[in-house]
């Protein structure tokens, strides 16, 4: 329904959405976007250069998920009806990819709510019917600037299932055509169903036990490597992801990032060494909370019980609260000491650090803070040379591995599922799930 600046396509390189075209200085502070011309709202409005700033400036000093990639703005001018300028504050080399962030969507200037609420963007398919939540009934918008190229289905209907029971059931019976979040459970006996395909590929998705470091016992650098050590990874791989995923190195950067350190080991299972750090420390005999949900991810709970249990042999003993899927976001993720999340993960290294782990991000769920890896992210930001680039990031992973937050110890899979019915390119995105969440425009009737 809505657009942003640049997109991610399948093959993870960056192009072009509603900016045809980028250039930038060399110190990479200014950026210029050549707009679209002839792009038009679903309301006959024209798009240009207003509505671009005017979406920006929503994210700007607020609490947006994205504030942080649009706090780096200092300045946007209007250079003409179809063309922006952007000065940052420093020199940011990924800016063209931060402005596919699906936070960052354009709207109409002249009425930015109403637009939110009734669905009018520039999008491929305009909205008959949304209710947040819920459903959005969606129609082909004919003479698109992507035709030809995207959007081969005259009409979608998109509908939140969100217990996994029913969404199986609902891809079973035919009654929808595609389904995020697969049960792995059932992927087997699906895999023999010729009606039914399974999409799976590998990214940056990871598994999160996110701990509140301002607060005791987590503000304690000997708590958070322990935890580190008493988990074991490859149980979990091997018992919540059926396979589907390989062990992590309790840092977000994952094997599909362009920087990634695939020579920082994952830290062993060693619950004698996990003892002895807490012993070392005087914190013998530790008891801990663990908030889990299945809002999480499918399966938060059976690895919450894992964590259990492979921590009691490090003398560590964790009690598992389950809390309801219903508003685990908003009550209990960034609210209780402890928890489990997931992400999708982020094409960028600067761009997963500076919305999940940079201080006062939105989205940051563990409030840790490290001065060594917050110098190096604003300096990597704005490096330029590969290599040194490549030896900034390859640093911070080791420092929050070490030290950091959270525990993450898996990477896991982008598994869905298709009916038969449907056919898609041969190259599936990887950034989120079901291509991307370009589904709805990659994807045809076979």
């Amino acid at each position: 329904v809505f657009d942003c600046l640049t997109e991610i396509a399948a093959n993870g390189q960056l192009v072009g959405e509603l900016a045809e075209s980028w250039e930038a200085t060399p110190d990479a502070k200014v950026w210029t976007f050549a707009l679209r011309r002839g792009v038009t709202f679903h309301d006959g409005s024209a798009f240009g250069a207003d509505d671009v700033i005017a979406s920006l400036r929503l994210h700007l000093g607020g609490a947006s998920p994205a504030a942080p990639i649009v706090g780096q703005i200092e300045e946007m001018r209007r250079l003409g009806d179809h063309q922006v300028q952007i000065v940052l504050g420093a020199g940011c080399a990924d800016f063209p990819f931060l402005m596919s962030d699906p936070h960052l969507l354009i709207y109409p200037h002249g009425d930015i709510p109403g637009a939110m609420e009734r669905g009018i963007g520039t999008g491929l398919y305009r909205a008959l019917c949304l209710e947040p939540g819920v459903r959005a009934v969606l129609e082909r918008v004919d003479g698109h600037y992507k035709d030809g190229r995207a959007g081969w289905f005259d009409g979608v209907e998109a509908v939140a299932l969100n217990d996994t029971a029913a969404r199986m059931g609902a891809l079973t019976s035919g009654r929808v055509d595609a389904v995020d979040r697969l049960d792995l459970r059932a992927e087997r006996a699906l895999r023999a169903d010729r009606a039914i395909r399974i999409v799976e590929v590998a990214g940056n998705r990871h598994v999160t036990f996110p701990m509140l470091a301002g607060l005791s016992p987590f503000d304690n650098r000997s708590v958070r490597l322990a935890l580190k050590y008493a988990v074991d990874r490859q149980a979990m791989v091997d018992e919540v992801l059926l396979g589907h995923g390989q062990v992590a190195s309790d840092t977000p950067v994952g094997p599909a990032n362009p920087y990634f350190d695939a020579a920082l080991r994952p830290r062993p299972y060693d619950p004698d060494r996990a003892r002895r750090i807490l012993v070392d420390a005087g914190l013998d005999g530790l008891s801990l909370d663990l908030s889990a949900s299945s809002a999480a991810f499918e399966g938060a709970m059976q690895a919450a019980g894992l964590f259990r249990a492979s921590a009691e042999a490090a003398g560590i003993a964790i009690t598992v609260r389950d809390r309801p899927a219903d508003g685990y976001w908003s009550d209990t993720w960034r609210t209780a000491p402890w928890s489990t999340a997931s992400w999708a993960g982020r094409v960028t290294e600067d761009w997963m650090f500076t919305m999940g782990h940079a201080p006062g991000a939105a989205w940051n769920d563990t409030g840790w803070m490290d001065a060594r890896f917050q110098s190096l992210l604003a300096r990597a930001r704005a490096e330029l040379d590969d290599t040194r680039r490549r030896e900034m990031y390859h640093e911070m992973q080791a420092i929050m591995s070490e030290d950091g937050g959270t525990v993450i110890p898996m990477f896991a899979n982008f598994v869905d599922a298709a009916s038969a019915r449907l056919a898609g390119p041969e190259t599936v995105g990887s950034v989120s799930a079901m291509d991307s969440a370009r589904l709805i425009e990659r994807w045809w009737f076979a």
